[in-house]
């Protein structure tokens, strides 16, 4: 495509061209009629007061301006077609009917439309393996990773749940009882506020309580379809906390390593919710838009700073982490005050026909 000075070059280039063409055409009409002294003519005699010599300076200028627009206007277009075929490349809509439109019939567009489709070739492999390395047990000792993982899990999960959980839940009956002996006694007025704050620190604790047994619990979809899995993780959800939560999943059918990181990345953004947000209304949605699934989760709470690498980026990395190892892409919006949305997607990609459809790197 022409650069900017190739641009500025053809408008001088056009601009000159029509100058002389536009000279030469008027002294060969004012020679036809037996005018003498041509250059001077081009002083003397005036249009609008002004000599005619100006006027075709003018007309030149226009053209050179005008063709630089047209110029400008065109790449423009190419650009954004390259633009187009780009973005689908990077949300993972690899299969658009977008990226098999022509760009132009220059040799140069052609080039730039063959590197677009090898570099779909090898996105494609590359997604493709991701999902096939998922979806393969690692094994640490004969055991798997995850396997691995859920023991410990459910180990801290039952060992909080049995010592700090119920501690937690003790002290906040002691306190009720507390409460209601400060109401009717006089001499215990002084302590109202005391114990409502001692009230308040319980209930985030068991807030935060029930938010890490909910990131600990079981990792895995258990013979459950992810619908299943993530609705029934809503259900409970729904009966231990105040937050309003909606939700519209599909019955997906996709691979068995795309479902269960796809699940514990819902199981780590509820967790981080609950425990950063402070949300009143939680929204979830899963669906299937043409060869890419959608994964999105919105809350109203306090938000963040997404650039701010302390405002739960752990968590963030692992789900940033956990979509990448699929091939997906994790998108975050969030202000402060004004809540969050992660969206995320993860391209549906089918398995290879034969080797010939794979482009080695």
């Amino acid at each position: 495509m022409t650069g900017k000075y190739g641009k500025l070059q053809l408008a001088f280039y056009s601009g000159l061209t029509t100058f002389l063409i536009i000279i030469t055409t008027l002294f060969l009409y004012m020679y036809a009629i037996g005018r003498k002294q041509l250059f001077a003519q081009l002083f003397s005699a005036r249009i609008f007061y002004l000599p005619i010599f100006f006027h075709l300076i003018v007309i030149s200028l226009t053209a050179g301006i005008v063709v630089y627009g047209i110029i400008t206007f065109i790449q423009k277009r190419q650009i954004g077609r390259v633009a187009e075929k780009l973005e689908r490349l990077a949300s993972g809509d690899y299969d658009h009917p977008l990226l098999d439109r022509q760009l132009g019939q220059s040799h140069e567009l052609e080039n730039i439309n063959q590197d677009i489709k090898t570099l779909q070739k090898k996105l494609v492999s590359v997604s493709r393996e991701l999902q096939q390395l998922s979806s393969q047990p690692q094994l640490f000792d004969g055991l798997t990773k995850e396997k691995i993982l859920e023991e410990e899990r459910h180990r801290l999960a039952r060992e909080l749940h049995d010592s700090v959980s119920q501690q937690l839940f003790a002290a906040m009956m002691m306190l009720s009882a507390l409460n209601e002996q400060a109401q009717v006694a006089k001499e215990l007025e002084i302590y109202k506020k005391p114990l409502a704050t001692v009230v308040d620190i319980i209930n985030a604790a068991q807030s935060e309580m029930r938010a890490l047994l909910l990131h600990l619990r079981p990792v895995n979809l258990e013979g459950k379809s992810l619908k299943q899995g993530i609705e029934q993780l809503l259900r409970e959800l729904q009966t231990k906390i105040s937050i309003k939560l909606n939700w519209n999943i599909e019955d997906l059918k996709v691979t068995s390593g795309i479902e269960d990181q796809i699940f514990r990345v819902v199981q780590e953004i509820l967790s981080n919710t609950l425990r950063h947000a402070k949300a009143s209304e939680l929204e979830v949605y899963l669906k299937i838009v043409g060869p890419t699934l959608i994964l999105r989760v919105v809350d109203d709470g306090v938000g963040f700073d997404p650039e701010d690498d302390h405002a739960g980026s752990y968590g963030l990395r692992n789900i940033r982490e956990r979509i990448a190892s699929i091939g997906g892409s994790t998108k975050i919006i969030s202000f402060k005050n004004q809540g969050t949305s992660v969206e995320i997607k993860v391209p549906i990609v089918k398995e290879a026909e034969d080797d010939t459809s794979v482009v080695s790197g």
